[in-house]
């Protein structure tokens, strides 16, 4: 690999692959033209066309980095103890939506409105929920109730106590994974 320096900036990735000299940067805007096009509705062969490469590329190239087929995936849960551990495993999941929230980020979300603040708020999240085809939702017996009959989508829910809940809550990762695989698998 070639390293250049380019108007003494950046550096620019050169990779030498027989007679070739091949540009990273290069590949890199494709890939990302790509993904941007096809995001946007566009077909594969609509994309090959324009970008004149070969639609099996792309293809291979979604492939490649698929992380879930299938529904829409939201999470929306508190007060979760191991808040990072489980955000990481649904990123990794291809959970298109992710709201969890320690006890204390919670007393300091409701703490921080005024009542009409907090009303929008929970209405906005709502209603940006019910846009997924799935959620699943970690909380207290009666919040889970709560969202289960607004939600308009098939809820997976995990219970994580009685309510109301004061502290934050241990959440199994190897339930979380569970879950994603039988939603992907449901596909």
């Amino acid at each position: 690999m070639y390293n250049l320096v380019r108007n003494g900036v950046g550096k620019m990735n050169f990779y030498r692959i027989q007679d070739k000299i091949v540009s990273w940067q290069q590949i890199e805007r494709t890939l990302q033209k790509v993904l941007q096009m096809r995001s946007r509705g566009f077909s594969q062969q609509e994309t090959a066309d324009r970008l004149h490469i070969d639609r099996t590329f792309i293809s291979r190239l979604e492939s490649i980095g698929e992380l879930r087929k299938g529904q829409s995936l939201a999470c929306v849960g508190f007060p979760v103890l191991n808040k990072a551990e489980i955000e990481d495993i649904l990123e990794k999941g291809g959970v298109d939506y992710i709201f969890l929230m320690t006890e204390q980020e919670r007393l300091d979300f409701v703490n921080s409105l005024s009542g009409k603040e907090l009303l929008n708020q929970l209405m906005n999240l709502v209603a940006k929920v019910r846009t997924y085809d799935v959620v699943i939702l970690l909380g207290s017996d009666e919040r889970l109730k709560l969202m289960e009959g607004v939600l308009n989508s098939q809820v997976i829910s995990i219970e994580l106590g009685v309510s109301p809940i004061t502290e934050d809550k241990w959440v199994d990762p190897a339930e979380i994974r569970k879950i994603l695989r039988s939603v992907k698998s449901a596909r």
